[in-house]
């Protein structure tokens, strides 16, 4: 199969959907690599290592998509990426559809077959493809989150971790899932005062166990969450609703109850976010200020550290590559209904219930799109 890898062309985002390294087990496998150039520049990748890789440097994106039978990236495409996609070809990628409606009816009308890591499933009933990001995600949160205190960044000018005698800050975790978890490590170890907040009696005993006396760990719900909001200094929004736009769990009305200065981040975002004044933000302009509260919203968080995220990425989408090329992409999902979770659009229909419902398509089963 020829595989094409273009640059990611979103706001700072520096990561590749291929290592040199992924790339040469590809070409090990009997397929065609073609890397557009400068693509592994923001991992410390030249052009030359793909080349002693194996694989080939395109000019431009353009050759990218139009040479290649599967494009494998990072970042969900961006619009002119979108008009060069071609009917039956492969696009392996992040989406995150639900809350992008653009970008749905673009993929549906390109008759592209779109697998989305973020839907991928595990025996476990994880997210394998979204894990790894989520683990930065959550960890980037607390650092983004402990600058964003600092006045000079609009916040309380609260140090995260306190000193002796004075305070540490109080941290709000929303969803003890991998970027909660994470997110509370993280918070833990720069010696915050950290309160963690889940629904599941399995998540509850998961995090109270590990965090034991070093961290709160609370059942869910609307009182508490008001309460752990007006209390923090930074909360971390870190739920996850699988393929579906994130609920709305910090309404505008609730800000007025916070410290002013105190921070919001919201890993959230590519979901929709789960703050209600959430929009998504770049690394290049990453806060902005609604009624005091200094908001967060990078839409490509582990962006920011690229080589790490695209090798921690790597580690867990070659294998689903690596079968989508060897076998095509019918008989890939038709053998692995864990990959098969991960086709959101393919016939110019949508085949991720959930993101069918959000956005009002006629839902098609994978498995009807799979005998077509």
């Amino acid at each position: 199969m020829r595989i094409g890898v273009p640059r990611e062309i979103k706001n700072h985002e520096y990561r590749v959907g291929l290592t040199p390294e992924s790339a040469a087990e590809l070409v090990a496998a009997g397929h065609d690599i073609l890397i557009e150039t400068g693509a592994g520049a923001g991992i410390g990748a030249a052009d030359a290592a793909y080349e002693a890789a194996g694989a080939k440097i395109a000019p431009d994106a353009g050759a990218v998509f139009a040479k290649s039978e599967m494009i494998v990236k990072v970042k969900e495409p961006q619009a002119a990426e979108r008009a060069m996609l071609s009917d039956g070809q492969i696009l392996f990628t992040y989406l995150h559809l639900a809350p992008d409606p653009e970008q749905t009816a673009d993929l549906v009308k390109s008759g592209a077959i779109c697998i989305a890591y973020e839907t991928v499933t595990d025996p476990t009933g994880g997210l394998p493809l979204l894990r790894p990001m989520s683990q930065v995600a959550g960890r980037m949160s607390i650092q983004a989150g402990a600058t964003a205190l600092e006045k000079s960044h609009g916040g309380r000018g609260v140090l995260l971790g306190g000193v002796p005698g004075v305070h540490p800050a109080k941290v709000a975790v929303l969803g003890g899932g991998v970027v909660g978890f994470h997110a509370a490590q993280m918070a833990v170890g720069m010696h915050a005062d950290v309160t963690i907040l889940d629904k599941s009696p399995a998540a509850l005993e998961r995090l109270s166990n590990h965090f034991g006396a070093s961290a709160r760990v609370l059942y869910s719900n609307r009182a508490a969450v008001a309460t752990a909001i007006a209390e923090a200094d930074l909360v971390i929004g870190a739920v996850l609703v699988p393929g579906a736009a994130a609920p709305k769990l910090v309404t505008r009305d609730m800000l007025a109850t916070m410290q002013p200065g105190a921070v919001l981040v919201d890993v959230a975002i590519d979901q929709g976010g789960c703050f209600e004044t959430s929009k998504p933000t770049t690394h290049a302009a990453p806060t902005y200020v609604v009624d005091d509260i200094v908001h967060y919203c990078v839409a490509n968080m582990p962006g920011g550290v690229a080589r790490t995220s695209t090798y921690a990425l790597n580690n867990v989408t070659l294998p689903f590559a690596l079968a989508l090329a060897n076998k095509g992409w019918k008989r890939a999902l038709a053998e692995d209904g864990h990959l098969r979770n991960g086709l959101n659009v393919a016939h110019g229909a949508i085949t991720c219930e959930p993101v069918a419902e959000v956005l009002g398509y006629d839902y098609l089963p994978a498995e009807k799109a799979l005998a077509m």
